[in-house]
């Protein structure tokens, strides 16, 4: 695919100015996590070993453990968060020798989080029940993992037990393969869905610079505002979502279809597809880089039908291998069944309910209406990205396309938004007011994961929602310190930034 015109513009600024002290502060911010995951990350029941740990049980056990654990959690969260806002600083012009560091940062924030315990999800619980329901020959597309009998043990949340799986064929047989490697035993099952999800992130750390440079993008740059990215690393490596290896592969799709290795870019994306269906979206798009600039539309319609023969053909014979068929199509609706608050469609959706109760209507039928308009947008903004623009410009489509999805549903997930920012980066965020909305969202979503999902002990005095505004009280002060008052950090908050000189950086 030829090159997309730059919408970044990288000016020649002075080489990196030690961008260590940076990767060491989010280090320490990373240990400051993980030490606040043994008092109030997800433990199992069923994880006897760590259960009798002196540690553990002070931290999990005791008031001022719980407490200590989510003080660290908050600061050491809040503390990634300024590393990684420092590091761009340093990293002046994001030239080529700045890409060393930007991957040493990367290595260095992960590991701790590698080793920490869950974090902000439980959903890493559900993938082992879902692979118990694999092993014990249920149709998970039918049975929800309520039919194992030990699912309250794993930790798996009760509220999705009744559900059917959404998640396609290719992860129920990593779910399945890894609950027979480790018996169902939660901890070591814990360890090997997180190298699943360290097998994406390495995925997004080759080919995100890669796509970067297909559209002249810096690609050091988009490498930091996607892998750096705290959020991309709380949801990747501390909550050990499954998204990690969905995106991963179907960023390495889209790299072979644009270099004009169409049939093995399809084969990825479709992988992806089989993890989670939302990659769908990836196949219009592919098809049009397969037919090529210029492409008549019947030319166009030819390679579309083509694309969605091979990718559809693939997951019927998944299916066929493992007789679920696409018992996956029906279960798509089990995450989009709820709403929330800070989304712009739940919120005003709970407005709606609100004011239509208020004059004597159904409210919620109202608001299911709206939701559905909401869809229906979604489906022609997608329609418009596939039908109309440059060639040159179809990964930018694609953002704007999946953007459509994840923006104009009640329910969006952190998890969500980092699907977006790889697309977005490797085709330019500006230094503008569009860098400074990626930063507001990062720390927007961090203080909520602080405060949202902690394990709290429920027979002592510190309750959850006390536990809850501690941490949000710690994190949201941090936050305001980052764009008040911390004189290197609060610059990039301001209409005009321009970058520091060296004599400057601290």
């Amino acid at each position: 695919m030829p090159a997309q015109v730059p919408l970044t513009k990288v000016e020649t600024q002075p080489g990196p100015n030690r961008p260590d002290v940076a990767v060491v502060q989010g280090f320490v911010g990373s240990l400051l996590m993980w030490m606040g995951s043994l008092g109030v990350g997800w433990l199992s029941l069923a994880s006897a070993e760590l259960r009798r740990n002196p540690v553990i049980i002070w931290l999990r056990f005791e008031p001022a453990g719980a407490v200590l654990s989510v003080l660290l959690l908050a600061l050491g969260g809040m503390l990634l968060i300024r590393a990684w806002l420092r590091l761009g600083q340093r990293l002046n012009g994001w030239s080529d020798e700045t890409r060393p560091y930007v991957l040493k940062a990367i290595v260095a924030w992960t590991i701790p989080l590698a080793a920490a315990l869950p974090l902000f999800s439980r959903d890493v619980f559900a993938y082992i029940a879902q692979g118990q329901v694999m092993v014990a020959k249920l149709n998970p597309y039918v049975d929800g993992y309520s039919q194992i009998s030990n699912y309250l043990q794993i930790g798996a949340d009760d509220l999705w037990a009744q559900s059917p799986t959404p998640y396609g064929p290719v992860f129920l047989w990593i779910e399945e393969g890894i609950v027979r490697i480790t018996g169902g035993h939660p901890d070591t099952s814990i360890i090997l869905f997180r190298v699943v999800a360290l097998i994406g992130v390495a995925l997004c750390v080759y080919f995100v610079p890669k796509l970067a440079e297909l559209h002249s993008i810096n690609a050091n740059r988009a490498l930091w505002l996607t892998v750096a990215n705290p959020l991309f690393l709380i949801n990747f490596v501390a909550a050990i979502h499954n998204d990690s290896l969905m995106i991963g592969l179907a960023l390495a799709g889209l790299y072979f279809a644009a270099t004009r290795r169409p049939l093995l870019g399809i084969l990825l994306i479709t992988l992806s597809v089989g993890i989670k269906p939302i990659t769908l979206i990836f196949l219009p798009f592919v098809g049009l880089m397969w037919a090529g600039r210029g492409a008549s539309w019947p030319r166009r319609f030819l390679y579309w039908f083509l694309t969605a023969g091979l990718s559809l053909g693939m997951l019927w014979i998944m299916g066929m291998v493992n007789t679920f068929g696409f018992g996956w199509v029906g279960a798509l609706s089990t995450p989009g069944s709820v709403w929330i608050w800070y989304a712009p469609i739940g919120f005003m959706g709970l407005v709606i309910a609100t004011l239509g109760d208020a004059v004597g209507l159904n409210g919620w039928d109202i608001t299911n209406a709206f939701n559905t308009l909401a869809r229906v947008a979604s489906l022609v903004i997608i329609a418009l990205q596939i039908f109309r623009g440059d060639h040159s410009r179809l990964v930018r489509r694609l953002a704007f396309a999946f953007a459509a999805i994840v923006l104009l549903s009640p329910m969006i997930q952190s998890w969500y938004v980092v699907w977006l920012i790889p697309l977005f980066a490797v085709t330019g965020i500006r230094d503008d007011w569009q860098v400074k909305f990626l930063y507001f969202t990062v720390a927007f979503f961090m203080v909520y994961a602080i405060t949202d999902q902690l394990d709290i002990f429920p027979y002592f005095d510190l309750s959850l929602m006390m536990a809850r505004q501690v941490a949000a009280v710690v994190a949201l002060a941090f936050a305001l310190y980052l764009v008040f008052v911390d004189r290197s950090t609060k610059v990039l908050f301001r209409k005009c930034y321009r970058p520091l000189e060296p004599g400057q950086l601290h």
